[in-house]
Parts: C-alpha cells; sequence; structure tokens
C-alpha cells in the first residue's frame, strides 16, 4: 500500500511538472478561467490520472483481472474526460442535459463520455466478476457512479480533490485488496491537493473522472454483492440530484461541511 502510494503521489508530481513545462498541443488548450474569474491549468487533473495509472500498473499483489479492470476503468474515464474537457460546452452541463440532447438525435461530447466511462465501467466488472453478471453490472455501476460523482463535485477548488481524500482514507486503512487500489487515487489527490486550493490547477473532467473511477474500483474490490449494491442505490440517487450535489448552497453552506470544503481556499 505505502509503495502504491509513494509512486502515484512521486509520479503526479513529475507528471505536472512535465506538463507545465511542455504542454501537449500548447498551453493555450489547456487553461481556463475558473469561478473566481482566475486562470488555472487543467494539468493536475492529467498528471493525478498519470500517477494512478502507474501506481496501478506496479502496485505488488493485484491479480491479474483486477489490476487490467482497474487500469481499464482509469485510462477509459481519464481519456473520455479530456476529450469531454477539449470538445466539451459549459452550456451543455449535467446528465438530463446530454440524455435529452440525444433523445434529439445529438450527440454530446458528454453524451460521449457518459457512454465511454459505462461502457468501461461494465467491462471492468465483467473482468472483476465473469461468473457473477449481477455483481458485474453492480460493479459498472459503482464505477461509472463513482466517476461521475467525483465530476460533479469539481466545481469549487478542492472540492473534489478532499471527496477523493475523505471516501478512499477509510478502504486505505481498511486493509487487503481495496486498500491496494485506493491507495493510488488517494495518493495522486493528495499530491494535487494544495495547487487545486491555490487556483494555480484543477481537475477537469479527465482528473475528476479518473479519481473516481479508480476509487469506486477499490470500492468494488472491498465489498460483496449486498456491499456494492448500497454503494450503486447512493450513488444513482446522488447522480439524480446533480445539481443539487454541484451548486446546493444549503448543503455547502451547512455548519461542519462549510468549515471542511472552504479550508485552504484563496479568498474571494
Amino acid at each position: 500500500m505505502f509503495r502504491t502510494a509513494l509512486v502515484a503521489a512521486g509520479a503526479t508530481r513529475a507528471a505536472y511538472g512535465a506538463l507545465r513545462a511542455r504542454a501537449p498541443g500548447g498551453a493555450d488548450r489547456w487553461l481556463r478561467k475558473n469561478h473566481a474569474g482566475r486562470t488555472v491549468d487543467l494539468y493536475g487533473g492529467l498528471a493525478a490520472a498519470a500517477g494512478v495509472v502507474l501506481a496501478t500498473a506496479a502496485a505488488p499483489g493485484l491479480r491479474g483481472r483486477t489490476r487490467a479492470a482497474a487500469l481499464l476503468a482509469t485510462v477509459a474515464a481519464a481519456g473520455c474526460g479530456a476529450y469531454d474537457d477539449q470538445a466539451g460546452s459549459a452550456e451543455e452541463r449535467g446528465l438530463r442535459v446530454h440524455l435529452r440532447k440525444l433523445a434529439d438525435g445529438r450527440v454530446t461530447s458528454g453524451t460521449v463520455k457518459l457512454l465511454g466511462i459505462g461502457a468501461a465501467g461494465l467491462a471492468a466488472g465483467a473482468l472483476i466478476d465473469r461468473r457473477r453478471p449481477v455483481d458485474a453490472v453492480l460493479a459498472a455501476v459503482v464505477i461509472a457512479g463513482s466517476a461521475h460523482l467525483a465530476n460533479l463535485l469539481d466545481v469549487a477548488p478542492g472540492r473534489a480533490v478532499k471527496a477523493v481524500l475523505t471516501a478512499g482514507a477509510p478502504g486505505v486503512l481498511r486493509g487487503g485488496l481495496g486498500s491496494a487500489l485506493a491507495a493510488g487515487p488517494v495518493a495522486a489527490a493528495a499530491a494535487v491537493l494544495a495547487d487545486d486550493l491555490g487556483e494555480r490547477t484543477m481537475l477537469g473532467d479527465a482528473g475528476a473522472h479518473a479519481l473516481g473511477a479508480a476509487l469506486g474500483v477499490s470500492i468494488v474490490a472491498a465489498n460483496g454483492r449486498t456491499g456494492r449494491a448500497l454503494h450503486a442505490a447512493v450513488l444513482v440517487a446522488l447522480a439524480a440530484i446533480g445539481d443539487k450535489v454541484s451548486y446546493g448552497d444549503a448543503l455547502w453552506t451547512a455548519p461542519g461541511i462549510r468549515v471542511v470544503d472552504t479550508w485552504g481556499r484563496l479568498p474571494r
């Protein structure tokens, strides 16, 4: 577990430095304006995804199918997210919007992301539980739902990263197979936290989806059918109220939650 965490954190920082030095396609395509009007880059998310992939590939003790499932889910989520980062529109946000566009015969970048991550989650679930179709489907819902939830939270500096750290820490401390898989996204998230809070970088769709999907695989590995079903039910419910999760003032200004959510951020 510690080796996996060290690889994830080290690889994330190295990738972040390399991307800042020479961004693929030029720096302009990876720069965005955040909620406060500050210019931030998307390198943190790409670097975190790379850190998780390298840590998973090198993690000791993982069975072949489990490792392949984790790599497939993370790479697919990062790739689909990066595509949406480049081709997506700020006016086309939210699961319902993309589904409505699809019903009208228009395939948005968000629809590509939805279908791609969903298919990768199903394939990853089949790799982990090829002889139990119900468990494989539940695994797919947990993986895709975790990726979607992390992206829903990536609307304020540090929020999605803190969520990954909070959700992944129990899995790391529990030990076992889930711990080995959770250590990667938790350490990669920790490696970009300061830059995210400092509004120098943001996860973007690539980083949020990759960290969420990797965390989802760790949840699947640590739970049986009942645990997966409970996680799936919660994730589906949160996806259904996506706007309230992302922007619900009543949630994010509640006592206690507000303190944790705003800790470390720059003043407005």
